[in-house]
């Protein structure tokens, strides 16, 4: 097998502050030699330039300014410039921890995967806020737990977040496509239909600070949920019962409160135990009150947002008959 030459593949919008985040968690890979940093401005007013040439003299950078047109197409853009044979793309909201590229380099070389997908987690510098959203998004009681695990590693979809694609697989299949979000599982799927493997490297996660405000999490939830039906449609054979499970968490929560209101408190009490033992695991897993307090909002808003907007999505395609794009343009670039 040829060796493996890595390029990251780094979008950004009008982030310059986590660009410098970011590049400096760079600083504690090692020798830059090792592999590039590819940035693709997606037509920001206000750029990362500045911050890219402050790091020229230490990590081996590329950079590119471009009209907007989307996250998928940005990192499809930055893999035709670079210069390796596999790609790591990452989002500039991520930190790296300084072993990330040893332990991707070790797997792929006894391993071999042309798409692998890596995990997220909570650095210690977060705000209670985006450590209570990271505990909804990665826990096994939540969507984290739909998102796949050790038991189904090898149907695993990579989130663009941090996502590992050879050359050999981007040609293959064109890269991202226009939909976002939802434009990394609809290209780990195409590439599932094309003969390639794709798998969760446990091993290789980066820390993740997510949205900063709850408004902005939800709207992210929300568009997930949209998405979805969609990814069904274009993918048949991906559908899957637990995908409803966040609409359904939410009907039964709701009709829970109006039973309790006729004297019948057993569902919400069932809901009740539910929270009980979310909170005591974000209490264990964060060490905060705090955290876990805000953890149980943060499950809340993420079960309706993403259980909403898959049933107005799911009755627009599937009962109205509508087209993804006219129903939701603003879901495509």
């Amino acid at each position: 097998m040829e060796a493996i030459t890595f390029s990251f593949i780094i979008p950004v919008y009008n982030r310059p502050d986590e660009i410098k985040e970011l590049l400096e968690s760079f600083l504690n890979l090692g020798t830059s030699n090792d592999y590039e940093i590819v940035i693709i401005e997606d037509g920001s007013t206000e750029t990362s330039k500045h911050i890219v040439e402050q790091f020229a003299s230490q990590l081996n950078i590329s950079y590119y300014f471009k009209p907007n047109s989307g996250p998928g197409d940005s990192r499809n853009y930055g893999m035709r410039k670079a210069k390796g044979n596999y790609f790591i793309i990452l989002d500039s909201d991520v930190l790296l921890p300084s072993n990330y590229l040893t332990e991707v380099k070790t797997f792929l070389e006894t391993t071999y995967y042309d798409c692998f997908g890596g995990p997220d987690a909570a650095h210690s510098s977060f705000s209670n806020l985006q450590k209570a959203i990271n505990f909804a998004m990665t826990s096994f009681m939540t969507t984290g737990g739909i998102r796949g695990g050790k038991r189904n590693v090898e149907d695993f979809q990579p989130r663009s977040f941090n996502m590992g694609l050879s050359q050999k697989a981007f040609i293959a299949s064109g890269g991202f496509g226009k939909i976002h979000p939802g434009e990394d599982p609809d290209l780990s799927l195409r590439l599932h239909q094309l003969g390639f493997k794709t798998t969760l490297l446990e091993d290789a996660f980066v820390y993740h600070k997510r949205r900063v405000s709850w408004s902005k999490f939800y709207k992210q939830v929300h568009k997930f949920g949209m998405v979805r039906p969609i990814l069904n449609q274009w993918h048949p054979g991906s559908k899957s019962v637990v995908y409803w499970f966040p609409a359904l968490f939410s009907l039964g929560l709701i009709l829970s409160i109006i039973m309790s209101w006729f004297q019948f408190h057993l569902p919400l009490a069932i809901f009740g135990v539910y929270f009980s033992v979310a909170f005591i695991v974000a209490l264990i897993s964060n060490r905060s009150v705090s955290v876990a307090f805000q953890a149980l909002l943060a499950i809340g808003i993420q079960f309706f947002g993403y259980g909403y907007g898959f049933i107005k999505s799911t009755f627009s395609l599937v009962i109205l008959g509508k087209n993804p794009e006219e129903s939701f343009p603003h879901l495509f670039f």
